[in-house]
């Protein structure tokens, strides 16, 4: 039997890792783990690893979720650390005892072929996620009901009460991380894998696994300061969660129902709801923390009272929402990244103010992971514990609101590529903060009096922006000529002198045959002169041009262990 990783290497069934590239390939139907886990199947996959569904056989053949973490990091330092964040994890969901949370059984360490491996051991719950009820939902031409949701917010938020009231913060709450069980139809809140800490007196975390920072949430979920400032307070809970609330409501995704370029939700038009359930929702999703409500317990004294209703089991369109913190969605190709050390862009992007859809998310679904020694950090680090915390007073950009004396959107003049743009980047699954910060660094390298400048929605930027607009155009062309392959496209940004020592130990040990490192040197040379003619390759900016190079080179080396 051949068994695929996240990359498509063919293994054979027999296999625990990848021949190919070394990934941890899924576990087996029947394999006993720690000799009392027995998997029955594989319930999803994220960026730390897969679950599975098994049986305990020291408990009465009684099921649970077995939650797979498979930090592939290399150095010794950063293994302990794993280790380390690993535990505090499991320490801090050992102490969540609510009915509505998955029970937390146990913490595994268990060597499987030479290599360790972390599991998570929990409550497995009998039911189906909010996502899969609303697409059940959409199919009949319906959608939840406002009496609904109101209904979950009344049930849901004690839940957040609770975990906000031990110092918690989930951090990835939507559709598909809330299970309506079966045995008492109330909302269960699931995948703990992003929990945090809010750590005393700053008021936001920072995930470190090494010296690196990560940043963590779901694109469209996710409040601003979360995404793109790595702060996260305890209404960064509030704000996704009325943001799941409009989802059910509506049967769209969150792209379909925020105008970016105004900077509001499209209330009245999309969102119909009563002046009371939209009064609620429109201070938990306001742009600054400081004028969302504070605790989920203010929100459940101002909702209306709504009628008690089942939910029912009818069934709406797929929402196409993509995993930002790894969860229970299948993510396979953030599971692929696992498997090196990675070096990503940690500078701030100055982005355009008119691309702002989403919290400056240029519009897209993609990942936002600011991730060190390996994507597996996202999901374990958990920071000290506070007593109290408070939400402070932080300053975000105002959305800006433009008069427009030519009777069409500003936006639309000079931008008129803009939506194009990053429909393709999205469907190249180009990491955005790579492209616009190589796209800026390019605008600036033309305008070098405007570094440091955000270009405004006004009539006077028309001609930068269609400028800015013009070199993305070009830079995507470019890329889109390189053929690169899929994964190598999702890595740029995160490429450098790590792979590159990689790549000559390998050709030094001959994987590659009798390929060399200079013949890998020479046609990655000749296929990026192609593309780039002129640029220097000794003076190449290795977080633009040199991710390039760097991803050419990949996929050589690719081609030649395959063969």
């Amino acid at each position: 039997m051949q068994v695929y990783c996240s990359k498509q290497h063919g293994n054979n069934g027999g296999n625990r890792f990848c021949i190919h590239c070394g990934e941890p390939l899924p576990l087996a139907s029947g394999q006993v783990v720690n000799n009392r886990y027995r998997i029955i199947r594989q319930l999803g996959q994220g960026g730390f690893g897969r679950t599975y569904l098994a049986e305990d056989q020291q408990k009465s053949h009684q099921s649970c979720v077995l939650k797979e973490f498979a930090p592939q990091v290399e150095a010794q330092q950063d293994l302990v650390k794993a280790k380390e964040l690993f535990e505090r994890e499991a320490s801090v969901l050992q102490s969540l005892e609510h009915p509505q949370i998955p029970r937390f059984h146990a913490s595994l360490q268990v060597e499987i072929g030479s290599k360790d491996f972390f599991f998570l051991v929990q409550d497995y719950i009998d039911g189906i996620s909010y996502e899969e009820l609303l697409e059940k939902r959409q199919a009949q031409g319906t959608a939840f009901s406002e009496e609904e949701v109101m209904k979950i917010l009344q049930e849901i938020l004690p839940v957040l009460s609770y975990i906000h009231s031990r110092d918690v913060v989930h951090r990835d709450i939507s559709p598909d991380n809330l299970i309506w069980r079966r045995s008492d139809h109330l909302p269960i809140l699931i995948d703990f894998g992003g929990v945090k800490q809010l750590p005393a007196a700053e008021g936001f975390w920072f995930t470190q696994l090494g010296v690196n920072n990560t940043l963590l949430g779901k694109k469209g979920y996710a409040p601003e300061e979360q995404l793109r400032q790595g702060k996260v307070f305890f209404n960064s809970d509030l704000y996704s969660l009325a943001v799941t609330v409009l989802v059910l409501l509506t049967g769209k995704e969150p792209q379909k129902l925020y105008d970016s370029y105004e900077g509001v939700w499209y209330w009245g038009k999309e969102i119909k709801v009563s002046s009371k359930l939209e009064s609620v929702l429109k201070k938990m999703l306001a742009y600054k923390p400081s004028d969302r409500y504070e605790k989920a317990a203010d929100i459940l004294a101002d909702l209306p009272g709504a009628t008690t209703v089942r939910t029912q089991n009818n069934y709406v369109t797929k929402l196409k929402t993509m995993v930002v913190a790894p969860g229970r969605k299948q993510a396979s190709n953030i599971v692929s990244k696992l498997h090196s050390k990675t070096k990503l862009i940690n500078q701030n992007v100055t982005m355009p103010v008119w691309l702002r859809p989403f919290a400056v998310s240029l519009g897209g679904t993609t990942l936002v992971v600011l991730t060190g020694a390996g994507t597996w950090a996202v999901v374990n680090s958990i920071v000290r514990t506070v007593t109290s915390i408070s939400v402070p007073t932080i300053s975000l950009p105002e959305i800006p609101s433009f008069p427009n004396p030519l009777g069409r959107p500003v936006s639309q003049r000079g931008s008129e590529n803009i939506t194009e743009i990053l429909r393709r980047r999205q469907q190249l699954d180009i990491p955005e903060g790579f492209f616009v910060q190589f796209v800026d660094n390019l605008f600036h390298g033309q305008n070098p009096e405007l570094k440091g400048r955000s270009l405004s929605s006004g009539a006077e930027d028309a001609k930068l922006r269609a400028e800015w607009a013009g070199i993305a155009g070009n830079l995507l062309n470019q890329i889109e000529k390189a053929n690169l392959s899929t994964a190598a496209r999702q890595q740029l940004g995160r490429y450098g002198s790590e792979n590159e020592k990689i790549w000559r130990e390998q050709a030094r040990r001959g994987e590659w045959g009798k390929y060399t490192f200079n013949e890998l040197n020479r046609d990655t040379n000749q296929k990026f002169d192609q593309l780039f003619p002129g640029q220097d390759r000794g003076k190449l900016n290795q977080q633009t041009f040199g991710q390039v190079w760097y991803a050419i080179a990949a996929d050589q080396v690719s081609k030649v262990k395959i063969k």
